[in-house]
């Protein structure tokens, strides 16, 4: 489906996200099948991470690296600790760290908050992290409990960082289910899973409560990618806290998409799946989007994500790629377009019509696509996250230089003469003194 594609030199998510917040006036009037988002008080709350750590008696196992689970996780953890951004409120919870006895019923019910979520004292916290030692069950449905009520609600999302080296064993509460309970309380709850054990049925139950919850997980196999990878999703929470995606549905066709304005969204795409989404573009407006799909299990290698703006009758007008070769947290990728022909851009074919405030707007469907697979035994429901950033802004040019020059008929055919004229005479003379040469030894 999106053979050839290229990895773009730089990433338009971070801007266009940025635009989104400030570009909503500019729609006000435009009908919206989609709810808006809010920035409201959003943008007055601290990211806020609560890590979920297991500490049970399977954590002595020495595997990784020749060190002990428990060992690997404390040592990341402080680096973690030292790298929190000023602005973060984290937290630490622990499961299995003091019940130390052999009655099931007691043990299960061990889960507690080791250091409060709040503005960190990174001293106290690493202090309380190097006092962990191994102890007892796994009770993870019921610390995943706690970390919501650890991180409170809000208007922004909340990020549980779960560590752990097994499987429950203390069911019920089933930690799936537990994650799906979370959900469906819409509280912006998203659990990230880190697996330090790689059998398959603890992947197949933190793979399920990442994918309840709009998560990530990850096989962790060094100390280094623990580490990298709890720090990389602590900047997460900072990056996106400021706006909290709105629920969005694509279609199959542009004719029965949402219609979006201004602002961030988020949805699930199945593999190799097409989602369309419309937006209404008025004249003298430019559209601004990016994609980012976020491959939260294993996948095939060899895949991209492809985002298209069309017209209502299909017809392309500027796209955006991305590709990879192997396993990443995302994939994204953006585009910009104008319906003025004479700022450079695509004249679109869409029909157009006047909005509410007089001015002609044309329709202009969003297409999102996957050419991924997932690799064998991996669940192939519910599809992968998506986020989608609309944004739209004055028209602006398209950018001058000699570039743009460079691809317009007679001084394209003159440069390429110049250059050849050039590359002969230089391959010429070097020619000639190589046989000088040779003829004088």
């Amino acid at each position: 489906m999106t053979t050839g594609l290229r990895r773009p030199k730089a990433r338009l998510g971070s801007l266009l996200a940025a635009l989104a917040i400030t570009g909503g006036a500019l729609l006000s009037g435009l009908p919206a099948h989609a709810d808006e988002p809010s920035a409201g008080a959003a943008g007055k709350e601290a990211p806020r991470v609560d890590l979920v750590l297991d500490v049970s008696g399977s954590m002595r196992e020495a595997d990784i690296q020749g060190k002990t689970r428990i060992a690997v996780a404390q040592q990341s953890l402080n680096d973690v600790i030292d790298a929190l951004p000023a602005e973060t409120e984290f937290g630490i919870r622990t499961l299995g760290a003091n019940y130390p006895g052999a009655d099931k019923a007691q043990g299960c019910l061990d889960t507690k908050q080791l250091f409060p979520v709040g503005k960190t004292n990174k001293t106290e916290a690493k202090t309380a992290v190097a006092t962990l030692r191994p102890t007892g069950f796994t009770p993870i449905g019921l610390a995943l409990r706690g970390a919501a009520q650890d991180l409170g609600k809000g208007e922004t999302t909340r990020r549980v960082v779960l560590i752990t080296d097994g499987e429950d064993t203390c069911t019920p509460p089933d930690p799936c289910d537990v994650a799906r309970e979370l959900a469906s309380q819409g509280i912006h709850l998203v659990v990230d899973t880190l697996g330090l054990a790689h059998d398959d049925k603890t992947r197949q139950q933190l793979l399920c409560i990442a994918n309840a919850t709009g998560g990530t997980y990850t096989d962790v196999r060094t100390q280094e990618q623990l580490t990298e990878k709890v720090k990389q999703l602590v900047d997460r929470s900072n990056d996106t806290y400021t706006v909290t995606p709105v629920k969005t549905a694509g279609t199959d066709t542009c004719e029965s998409a949402p219609v979006l304005t201004p602002g961030v969204y988020s949805d699930r795409e199945k593999f190799s799946e097409h989602r369309a989404y419309r937006v209404a573009v008025k004249a003298g407006q430019e559209l601004r989007a990016s994609v980012s799909v976020s491959p939260d299990r294993a996948v095939a290698r060899d895949y991209g994500v492809l985002l298209q703006a069309t017209s209502t009758a299909g017809q392309e007008l500027v796209r955006g790629t991305d590709a990879g070769s192997g396993r990443t947290d995302v994939v994204s990728t953006g585009l910009r377009w104008s319906a003025d022909a004479s700022k450079g851009y695509a004249t679109s074919t869409a029909t157009a019509s006047a909005s509410p405030s007089g001015k002609p707007e044309t329709t202009v469907c969003l297409v999102v696509s996957n050419s991924l697979a997932p690799q064998a035994g991996v669940a192939a429901d519910p599809g992968l996250p998506l986020e989608l950033t609309v944004d739209l802004t004055a028209a602006s040019p398209a950018p001058d230089g000699p570039a743009m020059g460079l691809g317009r008929g007679w001084i394209l055919l003159l440069v390429l003469t110049l250059a050849g004229l050039v590359t002969g005479v230089l391959f010429g003379w070097i020619a000639r003194w190589r046989i000088a040469v040779w003829q004088e030894n």
